[in-house]
Formats: structure tokens, C-alpha cells, sequence
């Protein structure tokens, strides 16, 4: 895996009532994530609690709750009270490494082509060799 470094800030500011305007200038990944990480990145994608994703991983909510803390900070994701980290831990992950959900729900991702023997390939996610 190859780290990307931008310098920046994944936030969202609040405009009004109605709008609120999303910053994409991000650190995209300070670290490599560990394959626990990585797994709870994917639950959380999924869109599962913490202690959802700690009865599917046999952890306590707390380690959960720590990893998804240290992820965070991997991605150099600031919480500032009026965001829910999650949501950007969560868009930060599936733009490093694309959206498995799709997989799972069988939907074709935007990002897909066609390679030079007919397979299916999504540009956004890693292929682990």
C-alpha cells in the first residue's frame, strides 16, 4: 500500500439551517491501518454502531470506540463538535480505499471498468496480491 499525503483538514462547516459545506482538502492516510482497523472501518461503513461491530468482532465497545479514535487520527479526521467523525472516518475510508458496500449489496460502483481480459475492475479499491 501506498501512502498519500495531503495537507489539509477533513471538516464540514456549518452555513445556515440548510447548508453546510464539506472540506475535502484531507490527509488521506498518515499510516497503514492494521487488518483490525481495517475491518472496523469496513463494519462501520456498513453503517453499524460500535457495539454492533463489537459483537460482530468479539471486542468490547471500548476497543471499538479506540480503534475508530485511532483510525480517525490516521486520516487526520478532527472532531470540532458539529461533524459526526464517523461520517467523515467513513467517506475518507471508502475514497483511500473504495466502497465494499457496493460489493455487498451488489450495486456497481461508479469507478468500474472493464480490463484487458474482460474482468470487472474498480479503480478505487486495493487489490491485495
Amino acid at each position: 500500500m501506498h501512502l498519500v499525503e495531503i495537507s489539509g483538514f477533513l471538516g464540514a462547516e456549518y452555513i445556515d439551517a440548510d447548508q453546510w459545506r464539506v472540506s475535502l482538502d484531507v490527509n488521506i492516510l498518515l499510516r497503514e491501518l492494521t487488518p483490525f482497523e481495517q475491518l472496523v472501518c469496513e463494519h462501520l461503513c456498513d453503517g453499524l454502531t460500535n457495539s454492533a461491530i463489537a459483537k460482530e468482532s468479539a471486542h468490547t465497545e471500548k476497543v471499538i470506540e479506540n480503534t475508530v479514535s485511532r483510525v480517525a487520527q490516521a486520516f487526520a479526521i478532527k472532531s470540532n463538535g458539529e461533524v459526526n467523525v464517523r461520517v467523515l472516518l467513513a467517506l475518507a475510508y471508502r475514497a483511500h480505499f473504495g466502497d465494499k458496500a457496493f460489493d455487498k449489496l451488489g450495486i456497481t460502483c461508479s469507478h468500474l471498468s472493464i480490463g484487458p481480459n474482460g474482468e470487472r475492475i474498480c479503480t478505487q479499491h486495493v487489490v491485495e496480491n
